[in-house]
């Protein structure tokens, strides 16, 4: 890559230009239209909450319907306010005034949900048969399997003076642990021969192509991981207990159920993923023997994971990466490419490099009345082509998914990356039939396979990592940091088996994972997700023009189903073993490809 060719890319007007307007959000008033928001729906929360306490058991469908559109009016409210303080903040994240902002609309937000918390209670309270009899109505569709959804809660729902404790002392609880967490962690430093930099930074060293700076990045990171490491153990070790307690007061029969249960995905199809993926851990283990042989090492070792394989790395100016983007969109489907088309037209977009952007990219879904806004950080890379069509796929999810109304406009995490993941996959087949040597193919191959192996089997392993410490902490007691690496190690050796050398300092990188402690149980949800819009992009391959309606009214459904249902909607079963194992044969190709390109390119024997 030509340093010159890249600023010139960076450098280009069309693509500094490329910023949101929050305008629409707030009626063009910034600030003021914020605290404005927040006050109608506080204004609103109260005449709800003194015309419906102790009466929403006796409400009939049409009652009950005019409550949820009462309800609707204050989460719209809630969501334009705080979206323009999240989407102001994530661009720039410096200014204090932007952060006092999102802070007093995360607040006043958590405030309106406390007196509104009564409702989901009382309506959960109803007795089956009545509920089942007020949900057939018509006049409900807008938010019926929302309500449903509230009433799967039930069985572990507690009182309502014990879910106002909860809630209250969750600010000083479990919010408050995992702040602390979040505080320690980002104060670790790395020493580096540069000099001490932040652990984001010295990770990212991880993927230099000189095999010394990723040992000494690897090592460096270890020795500044020690200082907080029992801290951070104690944190961790509090909120495994924490979430045991929350658990038997719930009557919660696995540590996992509660994740399943907010992902309204079903016991059976999340065993059937994990034993799918598990049954195949010998393709990530066969991409790093491939692995090794590209990079000229006997056995890969932990630190050489994320190394680039090839320093092939074409420059993609803007205007080029938004018309292949589009153009992609629209020949599978003119629907799904108007939507992509308005976002660049109509400023859903920011995607300069800017001093105190946020990092990464993501995709924010508002109000169904408005669009989704879309956040990058591009640097003219086929990598940053992919994360754009990812984000656009999120975005016609979100716009489609719009259609079913604030209730219904978002799907579960587990379904959350169909769109998206299928959109890059789109758009990476157009890339790799634009590749003009082996070399090209190769670094895509590379990169496609190891995206599907960190999002699929580290993740998965993750889980059973976390499986066996959330089991471990409730039968054993507090564990020690020596008794948590050793579990680490034990289920990333059985995703890697001798493939991969785990040094002795690796027995520590758990230690600064925030999920494990933000959101337990939350990270099968990527593998999920990836292998779900995998195999429904196999069922497109093979069936052509004819599977793409149904795979629009698939988004088009947003979260107004189970899982299950969706799956239904494109002819699939999420309980059956087979229906994960196409996404994983589509992993499979992607590395047999992989092996091809680098026999072509003289790479390997």
């Amino acid at each position: 890559m030509a340093t010159t060719d890249v600023d010139q890319a960076l450098a280009d007007p069309e693509l500094e230009r490329t910023e949101w307007n929050l305008d629409p959000l707030v009626d063009g008033r910034g600030e003021d239209g914020v605290d404005d928001q927040l006050a109608q729906a506080t204004e609103l929360a109260g005449r709800f909450a003194e015309r419906y306490p102790g009466k929403v058991g006796e409400l009939d469908a049409a009652g009950l319907a005019e409550a949820m559109r009462e309800l609707e009016a204050i989460y719209e409210l809630v969501s334009r306010a705080g979206s323009y303080a999240h989407l102001r903040f994530a661009t720039d994240t410096s200014e204090p005034s932007i952060g006092a902002l999102l802070q007093r609309a995360q607040e006043r937000g958590t405030a309106i949900e406390t007196r509104l918390l009564f409702f989901e209670l009382e309506w959960a309270a109803v007795p089956d048969e009545r509920a089942e009899a007020i949900l057939a109505d018509p006049a409900l569709d807008f938010c019926r399997h929302h309500l449903e959804t509230i009433r799967r809660y039930r069985p572990h729902m507690l009182s309502e003076a014990e879910e106002l404790v909860m809630t209250e002392k969750s600010v000083t609880g479990r919010s408050a642990w995992t702040r602390l967490f979040a505080e320690v962690a980002s104060a670790i430093r790395v020493g580096l021969p540069e000099g001490e930099v932040s652990l984001e930074i010295a990770l990212s060293k991880l993927q230099s192509p000189d095999r010394d700076v990723r040992r000494g990045s690897a090592e460096a990171i270890t020795e500044a991981l020690e200082p907080t490491l029992r801290t951070r153990a104690f944190i961790f070790n509090t909120l495994l207990n924490d979430k045991a307690v929350d658990d038997r007061l719930r009557n919660f029969p696995d540590w996992i159920s509660s994740r399943n249960l907010s992902n309204e995905a079903s016991d059976e199809s999340v065993q059937a993923l994990i034993s799918a993926v598990t049954a195949r851990y010998d393709i990530p283990q066969r991409w790093y023997r491939l692995k090794a042989q590209l990079l000229g090492v006997d056995r890969i070792a932990d630190y050489d994971r994320m190394a680039a394989v090839t320093g092939e790395e074409p420059v993609i100016p803007w205007g080029e990466a938004r018309d292949l983007v589009t153009d992609c969109y629209q020949e599978f489907s003119p629907e799904l490419g108007a939507i992509v088309r308005r976002s660049f037209e109509d400023r859903w977009i920011d995607a300069p490099l800017r001093p105190a952007k946020r990092g990464g990219a993501f995709c924010a879904s508002t109000v169904p009345d408005l669009h989704p806004y879309v956040m990058l950080n591009y640097t003219a890379t086929r990598g940053d082509v992919l994360t754009l069509a990812h984000e656009l796929g999120h975005g016609v999810h979100a716009v489609l998914g719009a259609r079913q109304g604030i209730f219904h406009m978002s799907t579960p995490l587990t379904l959350a990356e169909t769109a998206s993941t299928f959109g890059e996959e789109i758009v990476f087949d157009r890339l790799l039939e634009r590749a003009d040597n082996a070399e090209s193919r190769l670094a895509l191959l590379a990169r496609s396979i190891e995206g599907s192996i960190a999002t699929v089997f580290r993740q998965t392993a993750m889980n059973r990592f976390e499986d066996r410490v959330h089991n471990a902490r409730r039968s054993e007691g507090e564990l020690s940091v020596d008794r948590i690496s050793e579990l680490w190690i034990e289920t990333q050796s059985a995703m890697l088996g001798d493939s991969v050398e785990l040094t002795d300092g690796y027995a520590r990188w758990w230690s600064y994972v925030p999920h494990f402690l933000n959101t337990p149980g939350y990270v099968y949800a990527y593998a999920y997700g990836q292998l779900f819009a995998l195999s429904v992009y196999r069922l497109y391959t093979e069936r052509g023009e004819e599977f793409v309606p149904r795979y629009v009214e698939l988004l088009a459904a947003g979260g107004s189903r189970s899982p299950e249902e969706l799956g239904e909607i494109v002819g699939v079963d999420l309980a059956d073993p087979g229906f994960w194992d196409a996404g994983l044969a589509l992993v499979e190709e992607t590395l047999e490809k992989t092996e091809r390109a680098a026999r072509d390119a003289n790479r390997v024997g």
